[in-house]
């Protein structure tokens, strides 16, 4: 093992480190500015067309990828740098502590019976309506966004730091930004943000398995089954409009023997979506147990990610 694979290995696990003690920053993100200025930029490439999305996602993701090359390389001369960089980049590109820190206190506030408080909260998590949604809608689409995210937020940018380094990382985390911008079916972004959308399902694909495979795996921490946890993946999965997604849901409602999907609304549709698992309508407790998969699921990446780095034979 070469003292750059090494250093990069221990950024990983110092990176994460730093996101379970602080969470994502309130002020100053980086991700936050990488939107500001995608959507600046917008305003001179927008045009109703795939040709157009294509050449803004490409030309924010060939800058993110430069950066990262160059970052790399001036890094590569010391050990101790390579694991500083590798260490602020999967900080800021990994958002597991600040997802599960919001399901919890969405479950306290659901406990409370208070609404409007979860209501305020739900934005933190997806991008549904909440203003249509009631107790059970509320924690459903928490439980909901809490399964995809274990993946997109911290699943997903653990893999692409361990085998594509700080290069990859940002790649992974610009892409799966800009599908959150643009990627929508909204008339606006039917077009210019299909690149933007096919790209993170490609980055996406592997991560998203590996995440169903590893909610199996974890599915007793919450008390839940790992056999159920597969049978919800492989019948429900492939019914969900996300090739993605519709695998970290079916696993997570598997394996806390609930029942997800459904009708689901957001600012510019409603979705008809099929349900995911044989089980009941969650509870807010569900949410709790689903909170701790979420931190099991994340820890096991961890381990994996690091491991994965150590083993690396070119740096």
């Amino acid at each position: 093992m070469s003292p750059v694979t090494r250093a990069r290995a221990v950024g990983i696990a110092a990176g994460l480190l730093a996101d379970s003690l602080l969470g994502d920053p309130h002020r100053g993100h980086p991700v936050a500015g990488f939107g500001q200025v995608a959507a600046r930029l917008e305003w001179i490439t927008y045009a109703d067309s795939r040709r157009a999305g294509t050449m803004h996602t490409g030309a924010l993701l060939t800058a993110l990828a430069a950066a990262g090359l160059t970052a790399e390389h001036a890094a590569r001369r010391s050990p101790l740098a390579t694991a500083a960089l590798t260490a602020a980049a999967t900080f800021v590109a990994v958002g597991g502590t600040s997802l599960c820190r919001v399901g919890d206190r969405l479950s306290e506030v659901l406990d409370a019976g208070d609404i409007d408080g979860g209501r305020r909260l739900l934005p933190s998590l997806c991008g549904r309506d909440p203003s249509v949604l009631d107790a059970e809608g509320l924690t459903r689409a928490a439980a909901e966004s809490i399964a995809e995210n274990t993946s997109d937020a911290q699943v997903a940018p653990l893999l692409w730091a361990a085998v594509a380094g700080v290069p990859g990382l940002l790649v992974y985390r610009g892409a799966n930004t800009l599908d959150a911008m643009i990627g929508n079916r909204s008339p606006r972004y039917a077009r210019f943000g299909w690149a933007a959308a096919r790209l993170d399902d490609a980055l996406n694909y592997l991560p998203a398995r590996l995440t169903g495979l590893l909610t199996a795996l974890c599915a007793p921490v919450a008390g839940g089954s790992p056999a159920a946890a597969v049978r919800a993946w492989r019948l429900d999965a492939r019914n969900h409009p996300s090739p993605n997604a519709g695998v970290a849901e079916a696993a997570f409602a598997g394996a806390l023997g609930v029942r997800l999907g459904g009708p689901t609304q957001y600012a510019h549709e409603l979705q008809i979506r099929p349900t995911l698992g044989d089980g009941r309508s969650p509870a807010v407790a569900d949410l709790r147990r689903a909170v701790r998969l979420s931190r099991a699921v994340q820890t096991a990446a961890g381990v994996l990610a690091v491991t994965v780095a150590v083993q690396r034979r070119r740096p």
